[in-house]
């Protein structure tokens, strides 16, 4: 069995170079416009316009990948946003900032969706759960080389606009030199949101509050810590024990999400958040309390999407998760569109403070509405294999959803590959065009031959009508609806208490 980190060496590379560049932009910005005595609102306003373009590129790179493949995608997009970045150094326009930031998340979608695609196609079945903890890890170290980058240039001068662009130059070079062959072009999954939303009500609600609570700490924390009378050193450490404590926290929390209730876990995650967040804003700063504040923060701030991912993910059939994985991804995006304004104008209005101020109204808004939702429903049944890695600054595209190894690759491909056009469909068309005007005989012979290949195309109900019968006798017996979905029969477990 071939190593994963040496056989995607180059597309690990490349992410690290995208991601660590992304994470020390999105400081940087931060810190120099707090240093520039900016109003907040402009602040919140930047970081909305990357995730924006986040949420813009998810389209676009699809058509662009599809037209000038992957690699010229990359370098194109690439080549935009190290401009946009050094951008940031030639104008001092805040009007214009706000455009660049926006292209800088158009690009990055684009460049994910171009890493993503490469490893979905080429991920064996059997590695594809090593290959997606691996390119995960690999960005989460990046996040945190980026904000430890920047205490490097404690002035914020043009060093750390010019190490940006730098990495995002370097990161064509392995993607550009690889022998790897191209993947296929692929499709957007499919989008019904509201079949999704009905369906997983309580995981899209903790996904759309979530991303605002997770896009305001990216971008509006560093500003907050320049704020205290912070040196870039000490932002850094800030920023680098929150999203470290938010990687550690992974593992141990998805084997709790796997030991008891989803919807409770998370409810009591938003309580603890909330004292959190609350003391966060009240307290006085202090350099080891805050420190140890701000990690406990990110092992719970970080948690909410993987634990509300896994909860979606248990409410749907195998085959709509795909769909599920962009409706999700669509939602995290908006809600981060919306969390740094709404933050930015509050720190304007009342204070510094009112970061955490408005993390702990988030947090209880969203207790409250699980506590809602959930008397409507039935507790779930829990799963041992729903819980995903969180993502950290939205480091994934739609394409993510691929890479699970939790999905039958057939599936995926159904649903995201361009149908082939069938030629005997187009014959048939024409033939019935050109010899519309034949004996009825001929006609009649035609239309059955339609009707057998109707018949033949038409699959097998009778292993359903079982699959059915034996579902409605079990529902009998005194299981959930939940339960029938999302397992199989055999190995179907009783569902717990109610949350």
């Amino acid at each position: 069995m071939t190593n994963p980190l040496r056989t995607f060496a180059s597309l690990y590379s490349t992410t690290l170079l995208t991601v660590l560049a992304g994470g020390l932009l999105t400081t940087y910005l931060g810190l120099k416009l707090s240093a520039m005595a900016v109003p907040q609102i402009w602040i919140g306003a930047m970081m909305s316009a990357y995730y924006a373009g986040l949420v813009a590129g998810s389209k676009i790179g699809h058509r662009l990948i599809a037209q000038v493949g992957h690699i010229r995608a990359f370098a194109a997009s690439a080549g935009i946003v190290a401009a946009s970045a050094l951008g940031h150094a030639l104008v001092d326009n805040l009007q214009v900032w706000i455009v660049l930031r926006l292209l800088v998340g158009l690009g990055m979608m684009c460049q994910y969706m171009v890493l993503e695609s490469w490893l979905n196609e080429q991920a064996d079945n059997s590695q594809r759960g090593i290959v997606f903890a691996s390119y995960m890890i690999v960005s989460y170290l990046a996040l945190i080389l980026g904000q430890g980058a920047i205490s490097l240039y404690p002035d914020l001068g043009l060093e750390p606009l010019l190490l940006v662009a730098i990495c995002f130059a370097l990161c064509i070079v392995p993607i550009a030199i690889t022998r790897r062959i191209h993947p296929a072009p692929l499709v957007p999954a499919p989008l019904n949101i509201t079949h999704y939303w009905k369906k997983a009500p309580q995981a899209l609600t903790t996904v759309a509050i979530g991303s605002m609570i997770v896009g305001s700490f990216y971008g509006l924390a560093p500003a907050y810590a320049s704020n205290l009378g912070l040196h870039p050193q000490q932002v850094a450490t800030f920023m680098t024990a929150t999203i470290a404590a938010g990687l550690l926290a992974q593992w141990p929390m998805g084997k709790l999400s796997d030991r008891m209730s989803r919807s409770r876990l998370i409810r009591i995650n938003c309580l603890i958040l909330a004292v959190l967040t609350l003391g966060l804003a009240l307290l006085p700063y202090h350099p080891s309390l805050t420190l140890v504040l701000t990690f406990l923060f990110g092992i719970l701030g970080f948690t909410l999407y993987p634990l509300a991912t896994a909860l979606a993910n248990s409410r749907v059939e195998q085959s709509e998760r795909v769909g599920l994985s962009a409706t999700i991804l669509l939602t995290f995006g908006l809600g981060a569109c919306i969390g740094p304004l709404i933050a930015s104008t509050l720190m304007q209005w009342f204070g510094n403070s009112m970061l955490y101020g408005f993390m702990t109204a988030c947090t209880l808004v969203l207790f409250a509405v699980l506590k809602y939702i959930n008397s409507q429903q039935r507790a779930e049944v829990p799963s041992t294999d729903d819980y995903m890695m969180a993502t950290g600054d939205l480091v994934s595209s739609p394409l993510a959803a691929a890479l699970d190894p939790r999905l039958d690759i057939e599936s995926v491909q159904e649903q995201m590959t361009p149908a082939p056009t069938d030629p005997d469909e187009t014959d048939a068309d024409s033939d019935e065009t050109d010899d519309a005007d034949s004996d009825s005989v001929e006609t009649n012979e035609a239309d059955e031959a339609d009707s057998d290949k109707n018949a033949a195309d038409e699959p097998d109900n009778s292993e359903a009508l079982d699959d059915q019968q034996a579902r409605t006798e079990y529902l009998a017996a005194g299981a959930t609806p939940e339960s029938t979905s999302a397992e199989p029969l055999e190995t179907s477990k009783p569902a717990k208490d109610q949350p």
